[in-house]
């Protein structure tokens, strides 16, 4: 009894606080996003979920530019090709593959995604399956990754996007239920894209100028970016075959640069375009994003089995969030969507330095810029969808690609990046990832002289 007696002090004491006197020591410091902040991880790290690889497919105009004649599987094959050879993976470790894709008829695009994942030398084994939330079809594809990884579901997975609007293009298959009629909420779902657009501008007056001198940035920023070779690292070339739609010859090519950016788009020649969608609207085709042919595909993992293999940490996932919106400004989404997933990271906006995002249309994306107060100088600093074109289900997977090796590039000045798009019928999606080598044990923790700074949590 004496023994445990003893034993009870020696604990007692040990859980008394220092004296102010003695030497300082490291603590737990007050967090800024409050005491539940979703910013956190275990004592080793080696639960997070980490990118080692994301590659692209260069993005091309539907049924005119590099991938017209370019069956859909292709395109998806080419990307999970380059993550098993630029890696040397072995394909039988990766627990699941998870495909945004919109436009193709589900059934038809799920068994393409299996062909895909089998030409490019995928086993039987490893099982594939498609997610559509339109727009951010391929961001969600690897936050679905992400997240079966955090669960446990499996350790190595594959988040990736498709989308041949060559192939397959916006229809309604069926009649309309007339009850549609009855809820204002629902007729707004059904909105052309390009009306939701003018519904943006009117309602939060953005103007023709601020349109067009968008679209002007993002041209100018995306032949700036392809010019310096920036691109390189995440397009995957395609060889493939276009034909004469004159003489049906069938000439082989290979596709590596985006073929939707125009250098020399000015304001001037942006003013000549009529309004597509109302007669006295704003909305041009030199102002809204391109239809567009593309694919990409993101390598994700736990952190202590990426270490454990040797591979490179390209970036951190570190939180996403989907957010509801209005059908009829459905461009308004990012606004919503960034400052919930920047919340769940733990984060503020102020601690973001670069920002991915999508230009579906100059109205919405500058909208989005200005609600939120960013810096234009952390925005789409490559380009953006007006520029190089918005393949629907790929996007996603397209800009965690384009932003990781953007904040690789910038080292220790960039440390956490944002995606974020608008999503039809009226929703918003973002995520937030952290530079790949900025981790280190002691992040949230200084030295302080006494206890009284602890989180409530930790009292």
């Amino acid at each position: 009894m004496e023994k445990a007696i003893n034993r009870q002090r020696v604990l007692l004491q040990q859980l008394q606080p220092f004296p102010s006197s003695s030497s300082p020591l490291i603590s737990a410091s007050v967090c800024a996003a409050g005491d539940s902040a979703a910013y956190q991880r275990n004592s080793c790290f080696g639960d997070d979920v980490v990118v080692v690889a994301a590659y692209r497919t260069a993005i091309c105009k539907s049924k005119r530019g590099g991938f017209k004649d370019t069956y859909p599987e292709e395109l998806l094959t080419a990307v999970l090709k380059a993550l098993l050879d630029k890696t040397n993976l072995n394909p039988n470790e990766v627990g699941d593959i998870v495909v945004g894709t919109v436009l193709a008829p589900g059934s038809q695009r799920a068994t393409e995604c299996r062909m895909a994942a089998f030409y490019a030398g995928f086993p039987e084994t490893v099982p594939i399956r498609t997610v559509n939330r339109q727009c951010s079809s391929g961001l969600q594809a690897v936050a679905d990754v992400a997240a079966s990884i955090k669960a446990g579901f499996y350790d190595i997975g594959i988040g990736a996007g498709l989308e041949s609007m060559t192939a397959n293009s916006v229809v309604w298959d069926g009649s309309i239920n007339p009850k549609v009629n009855k809820f204002q909420q629902v007729q707004d779902c059904l909105l052309p894209m390009g009306i939701t657009s003018e519904n943006v501008a009117f309602r939060y007056g953005v103007t023709r100028q601020e349109q067009d001198q968008a679209a002007v940035e993002s041209h100018r920023k995306a032949a700036a970016a392809t010019a310096a070779g920036k691109f390189k690292e995440e397009i995957v070339p395609v060889t493939t075959k276009i034909v004469d739609p004159k003489t049906g010859e069938e000439k082989q090519v290979t596709i590596s640069v985006d073929d939707g950016i125009r250098p020399e788009t000015s304001l001037s020649g942006l003013a000549k375009l009529r309004p597509v969608f109302k007669k006295d609207g704003s909305t041009t085709a030199g102002n809204s994003s391109q239809v567009s042919d593309g694919a990409g595909a993101v390598l994700l993992m736990r952190r202590d089995v990426a270490m454990q293999k040797g591979f490179p940490i390209l970036g951190v996932f570190r939180s996403f969030a989907a957010v509801g919106v209005d059908p009829a400004v459905m461009g308004v989404g990012p606004a919503v969507a960034i400052p919930a997933a920047v919340k769940s990271a733990g984060l503020q906006i102020e601690d973001v330095d670069l920002f991915e995002i999508n230009e579906a249309f100059a109205s919405q994306f500058v909208y989005c810029r200005k609600k939120l107060e960013l810096d234009p100088a952390k925005v789409n600093v490559n380009g953006g969808a007006l520029a190089l074109g918005h393949p629907l289900g790929a996007t996603g997977a397209r800009c965690v690609s384009t932003l990781l090796n953007e904040m690789k590039r910038r080292g220790k000045d960039c440390r956490f990046g944002v995606i974020s798009m608008c999503i039809g019928s009226g929703m918003g999606a973002a995520a937030v990832f952290e530079r790949g080598d900025a981790v280190d044990g002691l992040t949230n923790a200084w030295q302080i002289q006494s206890h009284n700074l602890l989180s409530k949590d930790a009292m």
